[in-house]
């Protein structure tokens, strides 16, 4: 008999927001991020080239684009030495340890082109985001998974969030469009302690606020959707902040200082313009109004530009006027400790707060009521906390991107209507209500890993898989495409097997265990079907089956099934013979 409450369960695990569309599996996209210097995964390997990984480098993960986990670490996409952004103090930092400064941290990042904002198109642009794991959320209204819902668990700060609903054109000031945010891109693609699940980038979670931290912060992001494939050097080059060098008010634990190593500050917008050559000043600190107040140094924290074409910054003196194409849209925040915080901004003449989309000054002939930024959305909007009554430091912003809304990101099943469109209207059912259409949910939460509280047969234990194999690591079950019965386009990927042995997919209408099985573990119980003929792996490790699944073996909408990998393993630690994969589950929707 079907588990019903497993399968209940993992339908309301099978969550996603942007990553509902498949930007795991977006050919047109590109992720490229940074980590700050607390992070863990600072001095790792890095899979592609092994060159241990700074915080001045910027990564992408394996694959080049999201993905569920369990995932290796992200790559090195460009290096923050020669022949990338060319920093004077790569070199002797590549190696030093996560929790150790070494003055090579990059904290904000655009290519350039991140997406223009519009007046006339507020309903089809949005953000995505990041915060530091002191940020708590809580600005209603709240939605799933989010800062608030995810900070608890330590899940929060090596996501990305997407804001949730459209805004009022900018400038927005607070409590004025109140839309809130969701998860879109997570950090190691793993179910979090609530149960969210969406495609990761490999770093490291969970991470809760204090020192040492026990996993990663995501300290700069870019999502480009005009790429595919490896992060290129743009012709117009990468432009970029450094850190600045205050002591953080909050933990008494210095900024790095890359800006003043480098001979600029920490609020300078530089651009490397190209492989090897050294940064140069494109954005001077006092042009975005920071930088004013007795020369103290500001930190900006959080960057999205879309250049104009010309080469050389000009600024927006108002909003949008980057539409006719005489500025540059720069949209920034800034970083707790920074002496802007509090000033009346240019807009509304109300508190800076680390939290608000910032953009250049307005200027006094236009109606500008101080030489600092302008608030261009208030972090209360993005449902972040800022400008409460007794609340010492707000929500950190901590990077930023544009995001033109188009059918690969919210129009998942393709018909031509947004998503949310699409279940208001009841042209798409969303029997789940987390906001996807139930044709376009993807499988949940991987399951059987083999970690020190699973019965690992041997004490072969491997956390992020299967239990060790003759090969020396678990063998991965990863999945992509949907659980849509319609779209039939569910695909199995097991890998990390040895090579040329016998495998099968199989799978069980119920959660079990784990139950130690061969050298491995078995997860998947109740009525069990193999979903493969015997297959020889590949010379590689790996065995594929899919799409065609539920056509082929009579899957419908609401079953519930746990997969798993088996394979032949003769000579493996524990002499059973046989090993398996995790497992992952999936409940079938129309």
């Amino acid at each position: 008999m079907r588990n019903q409450t497993s399968s209940r369960t993992l339908r309301r695990l099978a969550l996603l927001s942007l990553s509902a569309s498949g930007l795991a599996a977006v050919a047109s996209a590109q992720v490229s991020f940074s980590i700050d210097w607390h992070s863990p995964t600072v001095g790792m390997p890095n899979p592609c080239t092994g060159v241990p990984i700074t915080e001045g480098d910027i990564l992408t993960p394996v694959g080049f684009a999201p993905a569920f986990g369990p995932l290796p670490p992200p790559c090195i996409g460009i290096s923050a030495g020669m022949p990338g952004l060319s920093l004077m103090w790569s070199a002797p930092c590549i190696g030093h340890p996560g929790g150790t400064p070494c003055r090579v941290e990059v904290d904000a990042l655009s290519y350039g082109r991140d997406h223009p904002l519009s007046p006339n198109n507020v309903m089809f642009e949005e953000y995505l985001f990041s915060t530091d794991e002191f940020a708590v959320g809580g600005i209603p209204p709240l939605m799933f998974p989010s800062v608030t819902s995810e900070a608890p668990v330590g899940d929060s700060s090596a996501d990305v969030w997407r804001q949730g609903a459209p805004l009022p054109p900018g400038p927005v000031p607070p409590y004025a469009g109140l839309v809130g945010h969701t998860g879109a891109i997570d950090g190691d693609g793993l179910a979090s302690g609530t149960g969210a699940v969406y495609p990761g980038t490999g770093l490291i979670e969970p991470n809760f606020p204090g020192f040492p931290n026990t996993g990663d912060n995501l300290d700069a992001f870019d999502y480009d959707q005009a790429f595919s494939g490896p992060p290129i050097f743009p012709t117009t080059g990468v432009y970029f902040s450094l850190d600045a060098a205050f002591l953080d008010p909050m933990t008494g634990t210095p900024n790095e200082g890359t800006g003043l190593a480098e001979g600029f500050t920490g609020g300078d917008i530089l651009l490397a313009p190209a492989p090897g050559l050294p940064a140069v000043l494109w954005a001077p600190a006092p042009a975005l109004g920071l930088n004013l107040i007795n020369f103290q140094e500001d930190d900006l924290d959080a960057l999205a530009i879309w250049e104009n074409g010309s080469g050389v910054f000009e600024p927006s003196k108002q909003p949008y006027d980057w539409n006719t194409g005489v500025s540059d849209m720069v949209l920034f925040s800034v970083r707790r400790g920074s002496p802007v915080v509090g000033m009346p901004d240019s807009i509304f003449g109300i508190p800076i707060s680390e939290g608000d989309i910032l953009t250049t000054p307005l200027p006094t002939a236009m109606g500008g009521v101080s030489p600092f930024p302008g608030i261009f959305c208030a972090a209360e909007n993005l449902g972040l906390t800022a400008r409460i009554a007794g609340v010492l430091f707000n929500d950190d912003l901590n990077a930023l991107d544009t995001l033109k809304i188009n059918p690969n990101i919210t129009d998942c099943n393709g018909n031509g209507v947004a998503d949310a469109i699409d279940i208001a209207m009841g042209t798409s059912s969303d029997i789940n209500g987390n906001g996807i259409p139930d044709d376009c949910e993807v499988v949940g939460a991987p399951n059987c890993l083999c970690d020190s509280l699973a019965p690992a047969p041997c004490a072969n234990f491997f956390p992020t898989a299967g239990c060790r194999n003759s090969t020396g690591i678990g063998a991965s079950l990863a999945v992509s495409g949907t659980s849509s019965v319609t779209l039939d386009d569910l695909v199995l990927s097991a890998s990390g097997m040895p090579p040329t042995v016998p495998g099968i997919f199989f799978g069980g209408t119920a959660v079990v265990g784990p139950l130690p099985f061969g050298d491995g573990l078995r997860c998947a119980g109740g009525s069990i079907t193999r979903f493969t003929l015997p297959a020889l792996t590949t010379a590689a490790g790996t065995l594929t089956v899919g799409p065609g699944m539920a056509g082929t073996f009579g899957i419908s909408v609401g079953d519930f099934w746990n997969f798993q990998a088996w394979f032949r393993d003769p000579v493996g630690p524990c002499g059973g013979g046989f090993n398996t994969t995790n497992a992952y589950s999936a409940t079938f929707t129309m």
